[in-house]
C-alpha cells in the first residue's frame, strides 16, 4: 500500500510518499517562514498564495524521489482541515484533481488527526492512548480510541500552547517563530526570578488555559527600567515563562491521566504530538509524568512533530485500511474537531 500525502494548513508546504510499511519513501517540504517573518506571524493570504506557486513542483519531486508514478498510488490523502482556509483549499483540490485524472482513492485527513496517529507510524503505538496535542493553534487531550474515533478531555479555553510561545517571543523581541526562540533563550536564564501562574491549577477539569500567563510576562517586561531589555532579563523572562507553561500543561496531564487509567485500563502509553511536542523541557516533564503514572511514553521525531505531509499520508494509509474513503464532493473545513460531541470550552476562540 502507498499512498502520498498533502500538506498545506497552514505555513508549510509539503509533499510525502509513504508505504503501508511505515516507511518513508519520499518527502519535500518548503518552509514560509522567511516570508511571514517580517510580520511577526503568519499572513493567510501569503500563505496560500506560496502553497499555490510551490505544491505542484513538491508533488513532483516526491513522486521522483519515491520512483512511483501515479499508477503505483493506492491513495492520494491531503489535509482537509483544519487550518487556514485558503492554503486547505490548495491541497485539497490538488489531491482531488489527481484522484479524478488518475481514478485513486481520495483520502481527506483532519490535520489533528495526522498529528494523534503520528505515534503510531513511529512507536507501533497500540489502541487506546492517551495523547497530548499541542501546537501554535491547538492544546487539547485526548483519548485516542482508535482512527476517526477520539474522546477530548480537555482543551484551551483561549489561547493554544504554541501561540502563547509565538505572542511572549515577540513581545520580548525574539522574533518568530517563538517556539525555538523562547527556547533557546530559556536555556541562559534563570528560571525561578519571576513567579508567574500556572493557569488553572488545581482547578477541576482538564482545560488549559495561558493568556494570563502571557499577560503576566508582558507585566513583568514592562516593569523592567526603560529601554531595550537586556539580555539577561530576556533569557530570565524566557526561562520563567517557559518553566510556568511547562509545569501548567504537566499538571493538566497528570489530571488526564488520572481518567485515562480508569477508564481505559488497557491503555498503556501517554503520546504527544504536534509542533510544541519538539520542545525539549516538555518531553522531560512528560516522560517523568507518564513514569509516575506507570504509562510508557512516546514521542515522534522533532522533524514529523511540526507540520509535514508523512504524517498525512500516514492517517490516509490507516484511513485507507479501514475503507474510509471519501468522495470528490468532500469540503474543505477551517474547523473539524476530532472529537465532535466534546462541549464547547468557555472562553474558545479558534479552537478545532
Amino acid at each position: 500500500m502507498i499512498v502520498l500525502g498533502i500538506e498545506t494548513s497552514c505555513d508549510e508546504t509539503a509533499a510525502a510518499v509513504v508505504d503501508g510499511n511505515g516507511k518513508i519513501l519520499s518527502q519535500a517540504i518548503l518552509s514560509q517562514i522567511a516570508e511571514h517573518t517580517p510580520y511577526g506571524g503568519i499572513v493567510p493570504e501569503i500563505a496560500a498564495r506560496a502553497h499555490l506557486a510551490h505544491l505542484d513542483r513538491l508533488i513532483t519531486k516526491a513522486m521522483d524521489d519515491a520512483k512511483v508514478s501515479y499508477g503505483d498510488l493506492d491513495g492520494i490523502a491531503a489535509t482537509a482541515g483544519p487550518g487556514l482556509i485558503g492554503g486547505v483549499l490548495v491541497g485539497v483540490m490538488t489531491a482531488k484533481a489527481i484522484s479524478a485524472v488518475h481514478k485513486i482513492p481520495f483520502l481527506a485527513v483532519n490535520h489533528l488527526e495526522g498529528h494523534a496517529l503520528t505515534a503510531r507510524f513511529t512507536d507501533n503505538v497500540a489502541f487506546p492512548y492517551l495523547l497530548l496535542l499541542v501546537s501554535g493553534g491547538h492544546c487539547q487531550l485526548l483519548a485516542v480510541e482508535n482512527v476517526d474515533r477520539y474522546r477530548r478531555l480537555g482543551t484551551t479555553i483561549d489561547d493554544a500552547a504554541g501561540e502563547a510561545f509565538d505572542k511572549v517571543a515577540k513581545m520580548l523581541g525574539l522574533g518568530y517563530p517563538g517556539g525555538p526562540a523562547i527556547e533557546r533563550a530559556a536555556r541562559t536564564g534563570n528560571a525561578k526570578r519571576f513567579a508567574f501562574p500556572r493557569p488553572l491549577k488545581g482547578k477541576p477539569g482538564c482545560d488549559f488555559s495561558f493568556s494570563g500567563l502571557k499577560t503576566a510576562v508582558r507585566q513583568a517586561a514592562e516593569a523592567m527600567p526603560p529601554g531595550p531589555l537586556a539580555e539577561q532579563d530576556v533569557a530570565d523572562l524566557a526561562a520563567s515563562f517557559q518553566t510556568a507553561l511547562v509545569d501548567a500543561i504537566a499538571e493538566r496531564v497528570t489530571r488526564a491521566v488520572n481518567i485515562f487509567r480508569s477508564d481505559y485500563p488497557e491503555g498503556k502509553t501517554l503520546v504527544v504530538a504536534g509542533g510544541v511536542a519538539a520542545n525539549t523541557a516538555l518531553r522531560d516533564v512528560l516522560v517523568k509524568t507518564a513514569t509516575t503514572a506507570g504509562l510508557a511514553f512516546a514521542a515522534p521525531p522533532p522533524a514529523l512533530c511540526t507540520d509535514n505531509a508523512v504524517m498525512i499520508a500516514w492517517a490516509g494509509i490507516e484511513r485507507l485500511k479501514l475503507g474510509l474513503i471519501d468522495d470528490l464532493t468532500f469540503k474543505a473545513r477551517p474547523r473539524w474537531p476530532l472529537d465532535p460531541t466534546a462541549p464547547k470550552a468557555v472562553g474558545a476562540g479558534i479552537k478545532a
